[in-house]
């Protein structure tokens, strides 16, 4: 028996799918219709990039495959190599770390602080040598870092910053500036958990040129007719064809965005502001709900600065009143939560980063390929992100409707009233 071919309309959605409910479909089909023929000349990354440094008020826009890419793509940019350094957070994705010993320089650790949860500049300054060349501060969970000050120390070292938004989409700091449009270049996440997303994929912005036109290079392979407004390769198929023809002047990958997903990114955009409320929304639902709490703390947004909550965090004290992290996760999915999201491990505390540092390797049956980064680990400390880690909490911040926000903040309520009338009872 032949199956019964199934009607788009009758092909399930996901609770995720009002995140893509614009014009993602109109113009993914546009470039299927168009037989891909927009591959070379990037019409579609082109749109894309135009929209997205427009909102985010930089001149120049790169996409890239991935938010990794991007922050490669931005160091070798900056020129960063072998001997140098770039001072990144203990407290961030391990892909930060990548991204430097990418470029085959030295990442740093920083501290951070304890109640925004981000990079601390005294401690940036503190791990300054001769050998730095940049700084990446990461705002954090949709936070903006402190710019003033890591600009000002960027600016008295002649450092490069790189910020990583990959969890920041339209944060701002006290004066109103865009994570991602204060540094030298910012770096962004379309990785499918983001505020924006294509499903996979990143973008860059900056208002420098020469950088710009950099980063696009290295990203699509080193083609010379790539300039820093767009990655146009074929400009004349007369030439391109020419058996005489040189084509590449400058090394690099092939971190191209694919213009299905430049596509989605497009229509992203367009409803950026909305896609940010809908998680200011049910942010604003937690706060309410831990107003009264001692011992949850949320992550501290500094006056003045907006929080585009990629996830809302906290800092769990729960010891003061004897629960611990994990009962009361459990106990805030048993009563309807969809679960509770740990801080990464410190940066070089994965396994990785601790067997690049003790052998010298990248894999445990492949020795050499990383013996001059052995050792590298000598000395770091990170105190305040170490004993910070193990408390973090982040709660969901993807719903779409009012009725799901409204179930995870009951049930943030709820379990709080759980532990503390069990405290209670416990001390009378």
């Amino acid at each position: 028996m032949k199956n019964k071919k199934q009607k788009p309309e009758e092909i399930k959605k996901t609770a995720n799918a009002w995140r893509f409910s614009g014009n993602e479909v109109k113009y993914v089909t546009e470039v299927l219709n168009s037989g891909f023929g927009s591959s070379t000349s990037g019409n579609m990354n082109q749109r894309f990039e135009a929209a997205f440094s427009k909102r985010f008020g930089t001149k120049f826009a790169v996409t890239s495959n991935s938010g990794t890419s991007t922050l490669h793509q931005a160091l070798m940019a900056f020129g960063v190599g072998p001997g140098d350094e770039v001072i990144v957070p203990a407290l961030t994705v391990v892909m930060c770390g990548y991204a430097v010993i990418h470029a085959g320089a030295k990442p740093v650790f920083a501290d951070v602080d304890p109640d925004t949860f981000l990079i601390d500049p005294k401690d940036i300054e503190r791990k300054i040598t001769k050998n730095t060349k940049a700084i990446m501060p990461v705002h954090l969970y949709g936070l903006v870092c402190d710019m003033d000050a890591i600009m000002k120390i960027a600016k008295k070292h002649n450092l490069y910053v790189l910020e990583d938004c990959a969890q920041c989409f339209l944060g701002t700091d006290h004066k109103g500036r865009i994570g991602g449009a204060i540094g030298h270049v910012g770096s962004f996440s379309l990785e499918n958990s983001k505020h924006l997303s294509t499903g996979d994929g990143g973008i860059l912005t900056t208002n420098e040129e020469i950088l710009a036109e950099r980063m696009r290079k290295f990203g699509g392979m080193g083609f010379k007719n790539i300039k820093a407004m767009n990655g146009q390769v074929r400009k004349n198929k007369d030439t391109f064809q020419d058996p005489k023809y040189l084509r590449h002047d400058t090394f690099g990958f092939n971190y191209r965005l694919p213009e299905v997903a430049a596509a989605v990114g497009l229509a992203q955009v367009e409803k950026i502001n909305f896609l940010v409320k809908k998680r200011q929304q049910i942010s604003a639902k937690y706060l309410k709900a831990l107003k009264d709490c001692s011992w949850i703390i949320p992550q501290k947004t500094p006056k003045g600065y907006v929080n585009s909550y990629y996830t809302f965090a906290a800092r769990f004290e729960g010891e003061k009143i004897g629960v611990d992290w994990y009962e009361f996760r459990k106990k805030f999915m048993e009563l309807g939560g969809d679960g509770i999201y740990a801080a990464w491990q410190l940066v070089y505390n994965e396994p990785i980063m601790r067997l690049i540092d003790e052998k010298g390797q990248f894999f445990q049956d492949l020795p050499n390929q990383a013996k001059h980064f052995k050792g590298y680990l000598k000395g770091v400390s990170c105190p305040v992100a170490e004993k910070l880690q193990p408390k973090i909490m982040q709660f969901t911040a993807n719903q779409g409707i009012e009725t799901d926000m409204n179930k995870q903040m009951n049930a943030l309520k709820n379990a709080i009233k759980f532990f503390e009338k069990q405290y209670a009872e416990k001390n009378k």
